[in-house]
């Protein structure tokens, strides 16, 4: 039982990435309606990340090569910024049955700020929404030491889904959201909590 008579805790912090920097990209209007979502919660302070701000190159300096300082620079400021929150939330779609490559790319310059943080979905695209390139972020995300969750949030057909910036299932969307979100702040303070007490070793 908490102590009443002890501080409330501060929000969680959420890092929302857009996982997408195609042209044309849809992603970053799904992305922002999700993240208004999560805005209506008191117990959250939520980030839009755009991996489209971070161009970082597919491979890194193999052994011996001369640092890249423009690359170091940038994976710094993508760590920094999701090392300050304490879950995230995945928007993606998926590309011949499989994650994005900047996604994946950028998932891998980035080591320990994912490990002990939940991770949720939410996904888009044609018949599968997005299934596809999921069901491999669970497995990545794993082998960081991440907590994928197992509720996501899945829009098939999108460009038949929105209307403007939002659902045109506006009632379905948002309950499937709130389940999301409410899973993503329960495991996102139990493991704030942890870690805080213990902090995290691979």
């Amino acid at each position: 039982m908490s102590d009443p008579t002890s501080p409330p805790a501060p929000p969680l912090h959420v890092a929302v990435i857009i996982g997408s920097v195609r042209e044309g990209r849809f992603g970053p209007t799904v992305a922002r309606w999700f993240a208004g979502q999560a805005r209506q919660r008191d117990d959250v302070t939520v980030e839009l990340v755009d991996l489209a701000d971070y161009p970082l190159p597919l491979e890194k300096a193999t052994p011996g090569d001369p640092p890249d300082e423009a690359s170091a620079t940038l994976r710094q400021r993508l760590a920094d910024r999701l090392g300050r929150a304490d879950a995230f939330v995945v928007v993606t779609p998926e590309y011949n049955n499989t994650i994005p490559a900047a996604l994946k790319n950028a998932i891998d310059w980035i080591f320990d700020e994912w490990a002990a943080k939940p991770v949720g979905f939410v996904s888009y695209g044609g018949m599968s929404g997005g299934l596809w390139a999921v069901s491999h972020l669970r497995h990545v995300f794993t082998e960081l030491h991440a907590v994928p969750l197992r509720e996501q949030l899945i829009f098939h057909q999108v460009w038949n889904r929105f209307d403007g910036d939002a659902p045109r299932d506006a009632q379905d969307s948002e309950v499937a959201a709130k389940t999301l979100l409410s899973r993503l702040v329960w495991w996102g303070e139990a493991l704030r909590t942890a870690r805080a007490v213990r902090p995290y070793q691979r």
